[in-house]
């Protein structure tokens, strides 16, 4: 689903290194398109139409760009948006578990709005729970007054957290849960499930942090973290916050897992203003094409995406707004066109 924007310009790139690392490992590739965001809006009204929902559930893997159109944006009567198509295509695949790495490119440490010395090394794993709380929760609004309720169970309480917990224990066996404890029913019942789970995991170390604090301890000290495991609108605060730690958020990949069909998507947005410039960077599309790969366990064909990625940016292949001063200019195509091309010659 390439969606909105510059969605369809990175997209092409994201495919073009599929097929690359198919052809060179003897794989075979069934594609099919689908609608999603404003795209399918204008076309059929409606931003996750059922065909799309359909063509998802029959397929092994999801790979999504991005959505979004300003003109939604600026419309705050607009009942019908393009998030909406996002958020549906989670709740109706159950993609309870969104998981978003967080890495520093040691060519890049100078792109970062942090000090070089703060943010090398770090390399840690948000995820977040992405179908309940207030995104979900009942809502209402009037002329004098609105609420949004952030309602969660056990059981999805206790599914995301096995996901963090497991995440801790295949990487550094750190687990930060970030809660608001102090103020929050919500928090607070998170917390006592993590805690009663916790003698389960006897070989990850585990740690509570209120959000406030953790967002923080993200700036002044991101390589404290290993896994961070949270709720879904803090979850969606702190992963924004951490993207911006790389330097860009043309970088980072992400994946949301659950019930069905698994997605995979940079981390970024449409940024309809770029759209047919040539200018967006694919690398986050890319990589969400390696973290594809991985989650079915073909972990040397991931590998090679991700080597291929270092090898643009040693090589100063890269679009704008992670170059050098005075560097060589690429755009997305002339970019994904070398990572295809390094990923052949090997």
């Amino acid at each position: 689903m390439s969606g909105d924007g510059i969605g369809p310009e990175i997209m092409r790139q994201g495919v073009a290194v599929l097929d690359a690392v198919a052809a060179k490992f003897g794989h075979q590739i069934q594609y099919q398109e689908a609608i999603c965001g404003a795209h399918a809006i204008d076309l059929v009204g409606d931003p996750f139409p059922e065909e799309t929902y359909q063509t998802c559930l029959q397929a092994d893997a999801v790979l999504f760009a991005a959505v979004g159109d300003p003109r939604y944006d600026n419309d705050p009567t607009a009942k019908v948006r393009p998030e909406q198509g996002l958020l549906a295509m989670r709740k109706k695949l159950g993609l309870y578990a969104n998981i978003r790495p967080i890495q520093t490119f040691k060519c890049l440490l100078h792109k970062s709005p942090l000090r070089a010395e703060l943010v090398e090394g770090a390399d840690f794993v948000c995820i977040r729970e992405l179908t309940g709380g207030m995104y979900f929760g009942e809502k209402y609004q009037d002329n004098d007054k609105a609420y949004d309720t952030n309602y969660y169970t056990r059981p999805e309480i206790e599914r995301i957290l096995k996901v963090g917990f497991d995440y801790a224990r295949r990487r550094h066996h750190h687990l930060t849960v970030v809660d608001k404890a102090n103020v929050l029913a919500s928090s607070r019942l998170w917390r006592q499930i993590a805690k009663e789970m916790e003698p389960e995991y006897p070989d990850v170390n585990v740690d509570y942090m209120f959000v406030d604090n953790a967002s923080m301890r993200m700036i002044v000290e991101p390589t404290f973290f290993d896994v961070i495991v949270t709720e879904n609108t803090f979850g969606d605060i702190l992963t924004d916050e951490g993207s911006c730690i790389s330097g860009s958020m043309g970088l980072l990949p992400s994946a949301s897992t659950g019930d069905k069909t698994p997605l995979f998507e940079p981390v970024h947005g449409s940024w309809p203003q770029a759209t047919g410039k040539n200018i967006a960077n694919p690398l986050a599309q890319i990589l969400s094409v390696a973290m594809m790969l991985e989650h079915f366990g073909l972990k040397e064909e991931g590998s090679i995406v991700r080597k291929a990625v270092d090898a643009s940016l040693d090589a100063e292949v890269r679009t704008p707004e992670i170059q050098v001063e005075n560097g060589p200019v690429y755009g997305t195509k002339e970019v994904g066109a070398w990572i295809v091309d390094w990923i052949n010659k090997q």
